[in-house]
């Protein structure tokens, strides 16, 4: 039986706990400096309070620790890592192989900033003592299934949901290199989302304004099984800057999906957690935060990944505009609206606008200020359904396991038992007098016994197995509870190894051959920025190691991304689709392509069709 993880992310400590409580068997967070999203730090405080959550059910708490560091941050980062593990933190989602050479104390997962793609490169990383590795969200099932034959030993993890990065993760330089901003240093700028001209040589327009590199949000929640099937053992959302109601919605979706596949196979697949949640609202991914769904390169490539008009939140569609009156817009179609929601449409212009409902009057739509370029039959998109978000922001109930209770009488006084389905059990032996009962107890003792508090246990079956009636007080009765609850514990211990996996042995240092590379195998030395990194990599053989992209003299030609997403194809001028829709005949037979910003910026296309990627140029 193979257990996993839905794993989700975690902007705060609070939003960790409501992911936890809506199904989560795992968060990822940031702390307070070194993730990939420099806006999303958290202190060691809250994620201690989010560990102790998180472990009443087994659930675990991931940090990601995942930029590139410089050689003046190496103490800085060793101390944070051992405040983490000191508060309970069960493993670090990282990059940079210094913290290889730091002999820490707590489990390394290598984060998708590693580019991983090959199964050379998970068994490098495996032989370095990763227990885990973030699979790149460009892989196909194939790929992900012929690396995990190939290293069986390392757990895969990999994206099911979210925003999609066009360049391959740590690849990608376009933010440093146009706006002095990292995106391996956690603070992307988001040149994807830019509106780009696309031009020949000589500057003539041949797509005007358009977003050619923001790509729509992943979504498969149709693929699950397949991908577990194919090896994949963390199913992880992405969102580490999203607010709590997508956090809430995504992760209680995926986990209604899981527990079916489970229980179809439960000889299969377990969840790596405990409990039960209990969710009141209806989860549906159309109502947060999307640019529209795309599997990516899940089944092969396909034309649904790029999201060109507008890298925004379009919104589930709710209807055509049938009238628009002086005060009001009647909407055709079935939809209910709210007050409070907001709409949005395309313009004539092409650009996505957008208004809020002051007021809803069935399908009357009283906007606050009427939209002066809203057309009858234009396709209308609701981007926030006041409703479900007030839903969303209403606190989720407790997570429980439950607890079966039976209790019976002994000579020395009374045996109490508790045991759960997961395995947990639990005895106590009380001793007290038997003192007679002048009337029927036993609906007041099992009343008593179902009183759990704020602790993560409802009693499901009360079993009293008792002679006679017997008086015993309320008080009690309420400290054998609190006595035996206690006794059951939690459900997994912090930094304990899970089912099936070796205990902890930390990498051995610069000094080991640990994870040398082999032969003849060209060493992967990507966003190298301080002497650790280069010392790993150097006495595991690396001779050419190239400084990071921040740190050394840029080159006067070199990619500042590299992309599986390729605008020849989107635009249907892929050579390679010959037999099929020839696409813009003019845009294909130009020389080379470039992307132009607004102020005139401008970045050659470079096409590797045998490898069937595309690279931006600086």
């Amino acid at each position: 039986m193979k257990l996993i993880e839905l794993l989700a992310p975690a902007r705060t400590a609070d939003i960790g706990i409501e992911a936890i409580n809506c199904g989560a068997d795992a968060v990822y967070i940031g702390a307070e400096a070194f993730g990939a999203r420099h806006t999303a730090g958290n202190s060691v405080e809250d994620i201690a309070r989010l560990c102790s959550h998180a472990h009443r059910y087994g659930a675990r708490v991931y940090v990601t620790v995942n930029t590139i560091l410089y050689d003046g941050e190496l103490t800085q980062v060793h101390d944070l890592i051992m405040r983490l593990y000191e508060v309970g933190v069960d493993a670090l989602i990282v990059q940079d192989t210094a913290l290889l050479q730091m002999d820490l104390p707590l489990p390394l997962h290598a984060s998708t900033q590693m580019d991983i793609r090959s199964a050379d490169k998970v068994r490098q990383l495996h032989d370095w003592g990763f227990r885990q590795a973030v699979l790149a969200r460009e892989l196909e099932l194939k790929d992900i299934a012929a690396i995990h034959k190939a290293c069986p030993e390392m757990k895969l993890e990999a994206f099911v949901h979210g925003a999609l990065c066009v360049s391959y993760s740590g690849q990608c330089y376009a933010s440093q290199h146009c706006f002095g901003r990292s995106a391996n240093r956690g603070e992307c700028a988001q040149f994807c989302r830019l509106s780009f001209d696309l031009q020949n040589a000589e500057g003539r327009n041949l797509v005007s304004n358009k977003h050619l590199l923001s790509l729509k949000d992943m979504n498969r929640s149709r693929s699950l099984e397949q991908m577990l099937d194919a090896g994949i053992s963390s199913l992880k959302i992405e969102g580490r800057l999203k607010d709590i109601a997508y956090v809430k919605n995504t992760t209680a979706f995926y986990s209604r999906l899981l527990n079916n596949i489970i229980r179809r196979r439960p000889h299969d697949y377990r969840r790596s957690s405990v409990g039960q949640c209990h969710v009141e609202f209806e989860p549906n991914l159309d109502k947060t935060f999307n640019r529209g769904f795309t599997e990516y390169f899940l089944h092969g490539r396909t034309e649904d990944v790029a999201s060109i008009d507008t890298p925004k939140v379009i919104g589930e569609p709710v209807g055509l505009v049938k009238e628009i009156r002086s005060s009001y817009i009647l909407v055709g179609g079935t939809s209910s609206f709210h007050n409070g929601d907001g709409i949005s449409y395309f313009a004539p212009d092409g650009s996505l606008q957008g208004f809020r409902v002051n007021r809803a009057d069935n399908n009357r739509l009283f906007p606050h200020k009427m939209p002066a370029d809203l057309r009858p039959k234009t396709p209308l998109f609701r981007n926030h359904d006041a409703a479900f978000e007030a839903a969303m922001l209403r606190p989720t109930p407790m997570r429980t396991i439950s607890l079966d209770i039976s209790m019976t009488d002994i000579p020395e006084g009374f045996r109490l038992s508790a045991a759960s389905i997961y395995g947990h059990t639990a005895t106590l032996e009380c001793q007290a007098p038997h003192q007679p009962a002048l009337k029927p107890q036993r609906q007041r003792i099992e009343t008593e016994l179902r009183k759990t508090g704020s602790t993560a246990y409802e009693i499901g079956n009360v079993s009293l197995d008792l002679d006679k009636e017997y008086f015993i007080p309320a008080s009690q009765l309420s400290q054998w509870r609190r006595q035996l609850i206690e006794k059951v514990g939690l459900p997994a211990s912090s930094h304990s190894p899970s089912e099936g996996e070796p205990p902890l042995t930390p990498p051995q240092g610069e000094k080991s051959l640990q994870g040398r590379f082999a032969e003849g195998v060209v060493p992967f030395t990507e966003n190298v920025a301080n002497r650790m990194a280069r010392q790993f990599y150097e006495c595991r053989g690396a001779t050419d190691i190239e400084p990071a992209f921040e740190i050394r003299e840029p080159k006067r030609r070199t990619a500042i991304m590299t992309c599986r997403h390729c605008i020849r194809y989107s635009l249907g001028m892929c050579s390679k689709r010959k037999n099929k829709d020839v696409g813009n005949r003019e845009i294909k037979s130009e020389g080379p392509l470039f992307l132009a910003l607004p102020n005139g910026r401008r970045f050659e296309l470079e096409f590797d069709c045998k490898k069937c990627e595309m690279r931006v140029m600086k």
